[in-house]
């Protein structure tokens, strides 16, 4: 025992001789995650998939050892997750709050109509000594409308460019359908994703390719009842009908067009409902509405994600894949930066964060290279899927052209 008990003062005599610390050897040090997001109301599957994804994608690191931090200590990672129910003002008081906890970066939102006044609370440029925003890196998982990211030098998104997918995937069905030649559109008013996608994105991309818009029904996130806005579509009769809609609202128009016998020749879907969510809700009536996608398990990685998370009670899909990638891309950052997770670090540590994410050109993806743009944004590989049986189906991969 005494031979023990030297040996060990010797060898801690040793590496404090060396300036390496014992505890650099004995103990991880956390390295704190802060996502938030909506759990509540009606979009908070996506705030619950995200936590999951982000929980899975943390195990996964720490598993293969953690992080290696700017001394050598090894960085164990933790992830929280806040609930902002989809509302700015909570949002923004979440975000603040976190900025005043040792969390190194912030995940979220998932809502655009949260991120978009959020951003504009961050340091517009950094080392703009006149600005006193918010000095707090956000890479953004779920919140996809256009151009958001811009905002901030300090905020950063992992979403798809949907007026890309949009563009491509309408002259695509063009060609594939020739026959189609009108179409009519569904919009969520009210939501600050559906709305943009729909008057920016669906609307202008798919008259490009060619086809004849003849308007648009509204109703907003919370509504419940469709008859109207169905029995608009059904008097417009178009050939395609594209819904902007998250899945509730999707499924609740979907049901109302089956009770109506509205049956188009296309149906075209938003991004955000390519989920496990809108099957759950109307399998039988979302039968062959094509979306376009950046995630669907079709790769090694993307199958690994999807099984990791489905452990942690949640589903990967469009959005929250992206946080198990946002994860990834963190932890290599923060080694390469060199971070040290300690007190006295936090904000060199945020800085170096930022720092490291904005000089990124591209990063590896579930599906592939994703580019990064640089305002912050990410060009991400995707597919084209519809529903079939119950499932989503790859229907095309424009990558293969």
């Amino acid at each position: 025992m005494k031979l023990s008990k030297l040996l060990l003062t010797t060898a801690a005599a040793a590496l404090a001789v060396t300036g390496v610390s014992v505890s650099a050897f004995s103990a991880d040090r956390e390295v704190k995650i802060a996502g938030f997001g909506a759990k509540s109301g009606v979009v908070r599957s996506f705030g619950v998939n995200t936590e999951a994804v982000m929980k899975a994608a943390v195990k996964h690191i720490n598993d293969k050892g953690g992080i290696k931090l700017g001394d050598g200590t090894m960085g164990k990672l933790t992830a929280s997750f806040d609930d902002d129910r989809c509302n700015a003002e909570e949002g923004i008081s979440v975000l603040r709050r976190i900025a005043s906890t040792d969390a190194v970066v912030a995940v979220g939102p998932t809502c655009s109509n949260v991120a978009e006044p959020l951003f504009g609370i961050l340091q517009k440029k950094v080392d703009d000594a006149s600005d006193s925003g918010l000095q707090m890196p956000i890479f953004t998982d779920t919140a996809i409308k256009g151009g958001l990211a811009k905002i901030s030098q300090w905020a950063f998104r992992n979403v798809p460019n949907e007026t890309v997918m949009y563009q491509t995937m309408f002259k695509w069905l063009m060609g594939k359908h020739p026959g189609i030649k009108t179409i009519y559109g569904g919009v969520e008013e009210d939501f600050a994703h559906s709305r943009f996608t729909w008057y920016k994105v669906m609307k202008v991309r798919s008259a490009e390719a060619g086809y004849d818009v003849k308007g648009e029904s509204k109703w907003l996130l919370n509504d419940t009842n469709f008859t109207t806005q169905v029995r608009e579509m059904k008097k417009a009769k178009p050939d395609a009908i594209a819904i902007s809609a998250h899945p509730f609202t999707t499924c609740g128009v979907l049901k109302e067009m089956q009770r109506q016998r509205v049956k188009p020749k296309l149906l075209i879907g938003l991004t955000s409902s390519s989920s496990l969510e809108t099957l759950n809700g109307c399998a039988k009536q979302a039968e062959g509405i094509i979306i376009p996608t950046s995630f669907a398990p079709v790769t090694d990685d993307a199958r690994a994600a999807a099984a990791a998370t489905a452990e942690m009670g949640g589903s990967a899909d469009l959005h929250s894949a992206a946080a198990w990638e946002i994860v990834l891309i963190l932890a290599d950052v923060m080694e390469k930066q060199g971070i040290m997770a300690k007190p006295d670090t936090l904000q060199a540590d945020r800085r170096k964060i930022r720092d490291g994410l904005a000089s990124l050109k591209s990063t590896a993806g579930l599906l592939g290279k994703i580019k990064r743009t640089e305002e912050g944004e990410a060009t991400k590989p995707y597919l084209y899927v519809h529903a079939k049986t119950g499932e989503w189906a790859v229907l095309h991969d424009p990558s293969q052209q």
